[in-house]
């Protein structure tokens, strides 16, 4: 993996935090790594403004909610 410049962690930190305040208590540990996981992926594809990141966020978090409903 490339080391992702300050800036893209930056990116990441703020989409994380962003994206986790929609979840209830700010989102539990597994919820926050795999939206952090996707964030990574992205970020380490070549995504890494704050919209690109803020969509791959959103999907994640989309993904997370479809499978809470799901169980």
């Amino acid at each position: 993996m490339n080391e992702l410049s300050e800036r893209t962690k930056a990116n990441m930190d703020v989409v994380l935090e962003e994206t986790c305040r929609q979840l209830p208590h700010g989102g539990d540990h597994d919820s926050r790594r795999f939206i952090a996981e996707r964030l990574i992926e992205a970020a380490s594809a070549g995504h890494s403004t704050l919209g690109e990141l803020g969509i791959v966020a959103r999907h994640a978090l989309a993904t997370l909610t479809a499978k809470d409903h799901q169980a």
